[in-house]
């Protein structure tokens, strides 16, 4: 299982780039969302309907389910982007899926820098910016780069989720707080 911080939309084809078979989990909305719906349905994603408070179980049986077939799952557990200057709280609820497989999990720190090396404005996909603005923003970004850090893989078999939760944000939070390596 993959577990990463969550800035933008851009994220799942930055993973997908590095890790091509990760299967995400993604709210249900996106699947009517242009050009993300393709994305999302092209990387088999499990969608969860977050109005819904026991779809998260729903979804948990199918990431064990995934996770027991082999595959890879991609997370990211702030539940929604952030500007990618700090990390929000971690949910914990879909880890269950490791903790109840045994699934390592390994941790990524996500960050996108600008052509001046600073984290860049143009990618953070935050509050009322719509789709089309954030594609324009990212198309207009001179030197964009984006820098996964995969980290230590945690073990989860017999965690306590808010435990490894808390684990995982420390670790992807520590990573972040150190320059990227070109």
């Amino acid at each position: 299982m993959l577990v990463a911080n969550h800035i933008s939309w851009l994220d799942i084809v930055a993973i997908h780039a590095f890790c091509p078979q990760a299967r995400f989990v993604s709210k249900a909305d996106v699947r009517h969302w242009p050009l993300l719906s393709r994305l999302t349905e092209a990387a088999d994603s499990l969608y969860l309907e977050r109005e819904r408070k026991r779809d998260a179980l729903r979804v948990v049986h199918q990431m064990a389910e995934a996770l027991t077939a082999g595959d890879t799952v991609a997370v990211f557990p702030e539940g929604t982007t952030g500007e990618g200057h700090a990390l929000l709280p971690f949910h914990a609820n879909l880890l269950q899926a490791s903790i109840a497989t045994g699934t390592p999990v390994q941790p990524v720190a996500l960050r996108y820098r600008d052509r001046h090396d600073e984290v860049s404005k143009a990618v953070a996909y935050v509050g009322d910016t719509t789709l089309v603005q954030s594609l324009w923003w990212v198309a207009c970004a001179e030197g964009l780069q984006v820098h996964l850090q995969f980290l230590a893989p945690q073990a989860s078999a017999q965690a306590d989720r808010r435990a490894l939760a808390e684990r995982l944000r420390a670790a992807i939070d520590e990573a972040l707080q150190t320059p990227p390596t070109t």
